[in-house]
């Protein structure tokens, strides 16, 4: 993982060279009269869960109609009454 260093002014007139530098998953250092004052680090990128991790998804090989699944996955309406 590499390292870019931008100064205060740097953040405020190349900051699309900042927005690249943490696209290829680099920290950029924010330096104040030639130090470091902070770092900024590229967001923990989170994948959306897959189609076919879901619940309902192959509900049909067990057999059971989609109504009774359906129930089973809502919880019914009256269940804890």
């Amino acid at each position: 993982m590499g390292r870019m260093e931008a100064t205060v002014v740097d953040l405020r007139y190349h900051m699309n060279d900042v927005l690249k530098a943490l696209e290829r998953n680099e920290s950029v250092s924010v330096l104040y009269r030639g130090k470091v004052k902070g770092i900024i680090r590229p967001a923990v990128r989170v994948s959306a869960p897959r189609l076919r991790d879901h619940a309902f998804f192959g509900s049909r090989a067990s057999g059971a109609s989609v109504e009774k699944t359906m129930e089973r996955l809502r919880g019914g309406r009256y269940r804890d009454l």
